[in-house]
């Protein structure tokens, strides 16, 4: 089997923040150069929350946000084409949890366990982080509720602290189809 792509499509959830210059903007078209990717598809886009910093915390305030992808790339290819956006749209990694342009991690694989040196799924600290959490409860598909996602998301987000540093940007930053779960 390629190790880059598979024959079938999976859905894979993604978190995505800005935090230096034009965040919306740099949102945005990291969406657009995934969805540009002839095996990515954006599926469905969060709304935008404006959040604190966590970690490191003399930096401006994030723009976080989740998008649910199609694709037929194995995960790693996957995290390589968002490191390769991330890269092309201005990210230097010069301090952990530090500022940055650009922001993207994938999360969630249609239920796959994986730990390798490049790629943990489900991502580790996805249950930790009102910032991935609430943006993740916007675009989490009904589909999921068979092998305990949206579950787990629900209940983490229920059960964590931080929610009080979120407050909605926008309910759209994406063109390109950004239809809600519903949920």
């Amino acid at each position: 089997m390629n190790i880059h792509s598979t024959s079938e499509a999976s859905e894979a959830y993604i978190a995505l923040g800005a935090n230096l210059g034009d965040r919306e903007g740099t949102l945005r078209e990291a969406l657009n150069q995934l969805d540009r990717h002839e095996e990515i598809e954006v599926l469905r886009t969060s709304s935008v929350y404006e959040t604190e910093p966590v970690g490191y915390l003399d930096q401006p305030q994030f723009l976080n946000m989740a998008a649910v992808l199609r694709t037929t790339l194995a995960p790693e290819a996957l995290l390589q084409v968002m490191l390769e956006t991330e890269t092309r749209l201005g990210r230097v990694r010069d301090i952990r949890y530090g500022p940055r342009t650009v922001d993207l991690d994938l999360l969630w694989v249609e239920g796959l366990s994986l730990d390798t040196p490049d790629l943990t799924l489900p991502h580790p600290r996805m249950l930790e982080r009102a910032f991935v959490l609430l943006p993740l409860s916007d675009v989490i598909s009904q589909n999921e509720e068979s092998s305990g996602f949206r579950g787990l998301v629900t209940t983490a987000l229920q059960d964590i602290d931080g929610k009080e540093g979120i407050r909605l940007w926008t309910t759209n930053v994406w063109e390109g189809g950004s239809e809600r779960s519903g949920s």
